[in-house]
């Protein structure tokens, strides 16, 4: 079954609001997958903070929980559902420029 796509792009933009978490994606992308641990020492938040961002980032599937040893968790960047909030913005662009053409149009005339 094809994902809601504008569930998935609200999800995103939500998760994305938020500069913490903007700044926990970052972390993740330039440094490959981290341990909530790993980001605390490179972030200026606590540890347990990280874990509840990253725990609302799962929900929103930008993130993959990694089972790793010692029983540490280990989160991998998702670029999926950004993808699909970017497909949503496209379409919605898409509807736009149509309204505004002929706007336009109606005007110049």
């Amino acid at each position: 079954m094809a994902p809601d796509i504008e569930a998935v792009a609200e999800q995103v933009f939500v998760a994305l609001a938020d500069p913490t978490r903007r700044s926990i994606l970052a972390a993740l992308a330039s440094d490959g997958p981290s341990t909530a641990t790993d980001l605390a020492a490179r972030l200026p938040i606590t540890r347990q903070a990280i874990a509840k961002h990253l725990a609302l980032m799962a929900d929103a599937g930008l993130v993959t929980p990694e089972p790793g040893e010692r029983r540490r968790v280990r989160y991998r960047l998702r670029s999926a559902p950004v993808q699909l909030a970017q497909q949503f913005l496209a379409a919605l662009a898409h509807d736009w420029d149509g309204r505004l053409e002929a706007l336009q149009h109606y005007l110049s005339t």
